[in-house]
């Protein structure tokens, strides 16, 4: 027998929407990174772009469990000796981009290599219920029913 790998050709990608509203951060984003690096498909190929591209909808209204909310911090740098900042979950959920919560979580479930940067852009993230790629029909993932723990009442 031989080993299968994938070509360009035998890549199939679907859309899926994802709607993270009242789901636990870390399961949807570990949920996230399977589908868009292709995981949950038969003819994975680690070194292919094998994922679906993943719409995430009602990003601002994902759930943090314990008090990781005000206690988790991000950091940035501004380039300037000195320059770092940091802010933790609550504000920037508060803020103008709360998607970037959500961005960040699955990026960091990804390898960090080149592959997974040109992953990340079949990543589509919007903090309210609406996206513009209705053309793609894309099919909904109910990530609330897999399991009971991935909601938080």
């Amino acid at each position: 027998m031989k080993t299968f790998t994938a070509t360009p050709a035998d890549i199939e990608k679907k859309w899926v929407v994802i709607d993270a509203e009242g789901v636990v951060l870390g399961r949807l984003a570990s949920i996230v990174a399977m589908r868009l690096r292709g995981k949950h498909k038969a003819t994975f190929t680690p070194h292919m772009d094998m994922g679906d591209n993943v719409i995430v909808v009602n990003a601002d209204k994902v759930q943090i469990t314990g008090r990781k909310r005000t206690d988790r911090m991000y950091y940035r740098h501004t380039g300037y000796p000195g320059g770092i900042k940091s802010t933790n979950a609550d504000e920037i959920l508060g803020g103008k981009h709360p998607e970037r919560v959500v961005e960040m979580a699955v990026k960091r479930m990804l390898p960090g290599n080149r592959l997974s940067r040109k992953i990340m852009g079949n990543l589509k993230v919007y903090a309210g219920a609406e996206h513009p790629h209705g053309a793609q029909q894309p099919e909904t993932v109910d990530v609330k029913s897999m399991n009971s723990k991935n909601t938080r009442a």
